[in-house]
C-alpha cells in the first residue's frame, strides 16, 4: 500500500525533534543500502543540512547510523574514492552528538595517504580542504586554490548564460569559502553579482533546487536574497507530496526537498514541516509551469544579427514569444533585481559580432 501525503494538506504535525529524527531514519534505513553510492550521497546531504542549521533532533535520532559509524574505517579503506562522502557523514555524525572521535584519525589518514591528490577539480579540492580543516588537518591542496576559486566566482558573465554545472559550482564554492556560514567568505561585489545572475536564470527556469542553493549562498555571503525568490521557494515547499511505504520511489525530487527546506531553516522559516514516520519515503515536487527561459533563448537565437544587448529594445521582440505565465514570471524576475538590464547584456550574447574570423 502507498500513502501520499500532500504537504499543504491539514495533516497533524509532529514535534520538530521527532520529524527530523524520522527523516534521518527514513534515509538511513529504508530508501537504499549503505554500500550504494547514492545512499552515501543522500545521507551526506541530509546530515550536512542538519549539522549546519542546528535543527533539533531527538536524543536517539542518530542511532540508525550507529552500525555505519562502527565500520567507517573498513568502508573508507575499501572505498577511498568515496572519501568525501564518507568523511562528511562521519564528521557530521560526531558534530551532531554521536559518541566517538574517529573523524580526526580519518582526516589524518586521508592527508597522509594523499587521497585528495587524486582530485582534478578545484571544487572537489576545496571540499576536501574544508572537510579536513574541520579536525585541524592540512589537506596540502592550497597552492593558489583560494585565488582560483575567487577568480571563478568573480567572472559574472559566466553565470548570465544557462550552465547549471557552473551555477552549482558557484554555490558550492560559497559554501566552502564560508564554511557553511561559519566565517565571512570575503567575496567581492562581482561574486554577489554572479549569484544574482545565477538566481535570475534559475527563477526564469523555475528551477527551485538551484534557486534555493543560490539563496543559501547569498545568505552565507551576507546578502539578503530577493523576497520574490524566497517567497516562491516557500510556496513550492508547501506543494511537495510525500509517498510512503512499499511503492515510494527513490528516483524522486528529494534534493529539491532538502535544499528548499535548508533555505527555510536559513531564513528563519519552519523547515521540514511535514514528514512521514520511520518508514520508506520519497518526495515529489508538484507539477509546475515551465519558466520562460527556453523560449527567451530560442527567440534570441532566431533573431540572429537582429538581436542587441539593450533589454529595453529587445523586450518588444521577446515578450510576444512568451506564454501568459511566462510573461508573468519574466516580470517577477525583472522586479526581483536592479541588475536585469546588466544581466541581459551578457545573456544576449552579442559579443562576437564584428570580429573578423
Amino acid at each position: 500500500m502507498t500513502n501520499v501525503i500532500h504537504l499543504n494538506a491539514p495533516v497533524q504535525r509532529l514535534d520538530p525533534n521527532v520529524r527530523n529524527a524520522n527523516l534521518v531514519a527514513g534515509f538511513a534505513r529504508h530508501r537504499r543500502f549503505g554500500d550504494d553510492v547514492f545512499w552515501l550521497k543522500e545521507n551526506a546531504e541530509l546530515l550536512n543540512i542538519l549539522e549546519c542549521t542546528g535543527l533539533p533532533l531527538t536524543d536517539d535520532a542518530l542511532a540508525p547510523h550507529q552500525g555505519f559509524y562502527d565500520r567507517i574505517e573498513q568502508r573508507l579503506g575499501f572505498f577511498p574514492q568515496y572519501y568525501r562522502f564518507l568523511l562528511s557523514i562521519c564528521l557530521d555524525l560526531e558534530d551532531l552528538g554521536m559518541d566517538g572521535s574517529k573523524g580526526e584519525a580519518l582526516c589524518h589518514w586521508i592527508a597522509r595517504e594523499g587521497v585528495a591528490e587524486a582530485e582534478l577539480s578545484d571544487l572537489q579540492r576545496a571540499e576536501a580542504r574544508r572537510l579536513l580543516a574541520r579536525r585541524g588537518v592540512d589537506s596540502g591542496a592550497d597552492d593558489g586554490l583560494t585565488e582560483r576559486l575567487h577568480a571563478f566566482v568573480n567572472r559574472s558573465e559566466t553565470f548570465a548564460l544557462p550552465n547549471k554545472k557552473a551555477a552549482y559550482e558557484l554555490t558550492h564554492i560559497l559554501f566552502y569559502l564560508s564554511e557553511y556560514g561559519r566565517r565571512d567568505p570575503q567575496v567581492s561585489e562581482q561574486a554577489i553579482t554572479s549569484l544574482e545572475y545565477a538566481g535570475l536564470l534559475a527563477y526564469l527556469d523555475q528551477n527551485a533546487d538551484l534557486l534555493a542553493e543560490v539563496c543559501v549562498a547569498m545568505r552565507y555571503a551576507g546578502v539578503a536574497p530577493p523576497p520574490i525568490w524566497e517567497g516562491w521557494i516557500e510556496r513550492e515547499v508547501a506543494r511537495f507530496a510525500i509517498q510512503t511505504e512499499d511503492h515510494a520511489d527513490p528516483q524522486d525530487d528529494y534534493h529539491d526537498f532538502f535544499v528548499c527546506n535548508w533555505l527555510m531553516a536559513m531564513s528563519g522559516r519552519e523547515a521540514f514541516k511535514h514528514t512521514a514516520g520511520d518508514t520508506r519515503v520519497s518526495f515529489h515536487r508538484a507539477s509546475h509551469w515551465p519558466g520562460p527561459l527556453r523560449d527567451m533563448s530560442e527567440c534570441l537565437f532566431q533573431l540572429d544579427d537582429h538581436r542587441c544587448e539593450d533589454w529595453q529594445v529587445m523586450r518588444l521582440r521577446v515578450e510576444p514569444s512568451l506564454s501568459e505565465i511566462g510573461h508573468d514570471i519574466l516580470a517577477e524576475a525583472e522586479e526581483s533585481t536592479t541588475k536585469f538590464d546588466k544581466f541581459f547584456r551578457a545573456f544576449s550574447r552579442t559579443g562576437l559580432r564584428g570580429v573578423a574570423l
